[in-house]
């Protein structure tokens, strides 16, 4: 990449040494691009920053989600829908109860977000490297998604294990109906060394089928709805503009007002936790389990034949509008964050 050039003015020497009529004097200022490791530092920062922000909007919305998701299928529903559930948990734990766990998921979101935005823009390279685009030109959105199909896949590999402990913490008891007096809540530590314990080190990737398919194809659909409401709002924006100058003016800007940006990541929200739900429902349910449980281990096709066979088609959506609802302010906070500290706060 060639290093920007602009253009300084030279302090004069006197007031003498110019006139009304003289111009200034100007010299070449090298400013020198960022190099790779400088946009790797900005996206694991800031993408965990970005990560952890939208974990405080959504979490009690997931914790309502895996409690729904996770129902025994031997016992009658816990739960009539996420309004009863919400009212149980304030019940029996209190507003704080919806934190529980929390601390794991912190560590998570910021593991996850800032590893998606770098695998994705690792993503972009790899395009660029095997000549699948040219950087004389946009990328298209078809890759786009492709790249945000990438960084999902590799980020499951980081998050199953963080889910893993946080779905275990969120649900501690899942044998029975629901009482006014629940267990003791679960701590991070102790849940990690009994899976470690009874499972060995691959126990902690138990789900892991489930979170790569939602992880691919909901990353996909994030990055992928980000970038085309975003191209859509610029075309609508560009073709309001009031003159040729104006035109030049946003394009050179390059970006979206706030409410726009917001909209553009809600949406990116929505197509992912609607897309893939119900591998998102298998996953919790096999995460869920009771460490160090007796008889086989839990399969994902097992999960899933289990729960049609318990509830159909619909069992696999449960607790979807809750999440889907979560994602809007959350994923729209998530993409400001991220882009506004990219933008005003660059690392140099």
């Amino acid at each position: 990449m060639e290093p920007a050039v602009t253009l300084k003015p030279e302090v004069p020497l006197s007031p003498a040494s110019t006139t009304a009529t003289s111009p200034l004097i100007t010299t070449p200022v090298i400013l020198k691009p960022k190099t790779a490791v400088m946009e790797a530092v900005e996206d694991i920062v800031y993408g965990s920053v970005a990560g952890v922000v939208g974990k405080y909007i959504e979490y009690p919305f997931d914790t309502v989600k895996v409690r729904l998701q996770s129902q025994p299928d031997h016992l009658p529903l816990r739960y009539t829908g996420p309004l009863d559930c919400f009212r149980q948990a304030l019940r029996s734990d209190g507003l704080l109860g919806l934190y529980r766990g929390i601390s794991a998921p912190l560590v998570g979101a910021a593991l996850e977000n800032s590893s998606l935005f770098f695998w994705e823009r690792i993503g972009r390279d790899l395009t660029y490297g095997f000549g699948l685009a040219s950087h004389d030109k946009p990328l298209s959105l078809q890759t786009l998604w492709l790249t945000g199909g990438f960084a999902g896949a590799m980020t499951s590999f980081i998050l199953t294990p963080v889910e893993l402990v946080k779905c275990k913490i969120q649900v501690p008891d899942t044998g029975g109906p629901a009482t006014h007096k629940e267990t003791a809540p679960l701590k991070p530590i102790p849940v990690i060394r009994d899976i470690f314990r009874h499972q060995g080190i691959s126990g902690f990737w138990h789900g892991q089928l489930g979170t790569l398919i939602r992880e691919a194809g909901g990353c996909a659909a994030w990055f992928g709805s980000k970038e085309t409401t975003t191209k859509l709002f610029r075309q609508w924006n560009e073709s309001k503009a009031r003159s040729p100058e104006h035109l030049a003016q946003m394009k050179a800007e390059d970006a979206l007002p706030l409410w726009q940006q917001a909209v553009a990541g809600a949406s990116a929200g929505m197509a992912y936790n609607f897309l893939f739900f119900p591998a998102d429902t298998v996953k919790s349910r096999m995460q869920t389990t009771p460490i160090g449980e007796q008889g086989p281990k839990k399969t994902f096709m097992g999960e899933t034949a289990a729960l049609w066979k318990q509830a159909g088609l619909k069992g696999f959506y449960r607790g979807c509008g809750i999440t889907v609802l979560r994602s809007v302010p959350s994923s729209a906070f998530i993409f400001m964050v991220f882009d506004g500290l990219k933008k005003y706060l660059p690392m140099q």
